[in-house]
């Protein structure tokens, strides 16, 4: 048995044998060792934490904490306080545009985004702009996805306040210059938010060197469960800013007429926090450091070679995005001549074939290439070559199945 047939065995689900998963931009599957935590939690520790003065409660409370620790570790944070726990990638994006793009923007100013940007690094900034009066600003790639330092240079100037990109294209699978493009936003005075839910789970993450003022991801795009995600912010960012939701356990005293608030990161988690899916998180972060960044970015990569090189022999299938599969982090978009992207996936769906068709929540992207939608395959490490091959034999008779010869 080898490595990945093995690991493939922690995946309850992916004992299915007759389904092919290939889907994991969206969400990855979970390994019974997340599972097993988030159980735990619920048997031993099932508390409100942060607030009871009880065994189970300081239980729960230490539990929550030490995820929070693993995490800023995981993303090489300078502290644990600069962890936020959220709901997912679209809040900590939110979070970030109510807290700190409404309380610093005014007219006149510009925010920067790429074309390629998911519907959640784009929708927070478009109601920052039209409440303060900024504007927009788009990045604009080659056609292979490349944002070109020309490009960053031209458009972030003296007037650009907040500098939105993704680490990685849910779409083109291309890994933008986020260190660069974040250095020029701070020559001028700005600061960088990254969304990286298409990044942490595919390659490693250091916040510090990228010099990022605040970085979001999910928990469910990174093995662990749906529910959780994070936000990372600098420290002095964090503690300027004020708090988005309001309500028990953010703040630290209260009168009829005011309050004083609780100190970071506690200020942006209101209500009772969502604990045992900051511990599965937790074991998601400790599951994917023991398989280890180069053992998955190297099967990533096997596997996008072989699936790029496979599509390419079906001369009525276009890829989109670099011609080098090592530029796809598993992702790899693509349309068949005459056949909708969604009939593609449902077809392939009769032959139990997971595959995404749509606009990705990226449709200014689409516009950008001319199209109204795309098929996604999006590859994990747990997926194997023997999927590959079936997916693509699979995927040459799609077009014979609506009526082509």
């Amino acid at each position: 048995m080898n490595q990945i047939q093995a690991i493939r065995k922690d995946f309850p689900i992916l004992q299915k044998e007759e389904y092919i998963y290939f889907d994991n931009a969206a969400t990855t599957q979970r390994p019974v060792q997340v599972m097993d935590a988030i159980r735990d939690f619920y048997e031993n520790a099932n508390a409100n934490p942060l607030r009871g003065l009880y065994d189970w409660s300081i239980d729960a409370t230490e539990r929550y904490e030490h995820a929070r620790q693993t995490v800023a570790e995981f993303l090489h944070a300078n502290r644990s306080e600069e962890i936020v726990f959220t709901r997912n990638t679209t809040e900590s994006l939110n979070l970030v545009a109510y807290s700190y793009g409404l309380q610093n923007l005014q007219a006149g100013d510009e925010i920067v985004l790429s074309v390629m940007e998911h519907h959640s690094n784009l929708l927070p900034w478009q109601m920052v702009a039209k409440q303060t009066g900024a504007k927009i600003v788009c990045l604009y790639p080659t056609e292979d996805g490349t944002i070109m330092r020309e490009e960053l240079q031209k458009k972030i100037t003296e007037r650009t306040k907040i500098l939105a990109l993704g680490h990685v294209s849910n779409v083109m699978g291309v890994t933008n210059p986020v260190k660069e493009a974040i250095s020029l936003a701070h020559q001028v005075g700005a600061i960088a938010v990254i969304d990286g839910a298409q990044a942490a789970p595919h390659m490693p993450v250091d916040v510090q060197d990228l010099d990022a003022d605040f970085y979001a991801f999910s928990g469910h795009k990174l093995l662990g469960p749906m529910g959780i995600g994070v936000l990372y912010g600098k420290y002095a960012l964090l503690e300027e800013m004020q708090p988005f939701l309001r309500g028990g356990e953010m703040i630290e005293y209260v009168t009829l007429e005011d309050a004083t608030y609780a100190e970071i990161p506690h200020k942006f988690e209101a209500g009772t926090v969502n604990a045992a899916d900051a511990v599965g998180l937790e074991a998601a972060v400790h599951y994917i450091q023991n398989i280890g960044f180069d053992t998955i970015m190297k099967q990533e990569e096997t596997l996008t070679t072989r699936l790029m090189e496979k599509i390419k022999a079906l001369n009525y299938v276009n890829i989109y995005g670099s011609a080098d599969p090592a530029k796809h982090s598993g992702i790899v978009t693509f349309a068949i001549d005459g056949v909708h992207p969604h009939d593609v996936a449902s077809i392939l769906n009769e032959d139990k074939v997971c595959i995404r068709a749509g606009h990705h929540c990226a449709q200014p992207l689409m516009q950008h290439l001319g199209v109204g939608s795309t098929a996604r395959a999006s590859l994990y490490f747990y997926n194997t070559e023997e999927e590959v091959d079936a997916f693509v034999d699979k995927l040459s008779q799609v077009r014979r199945i609506c009526g082509w010869n």
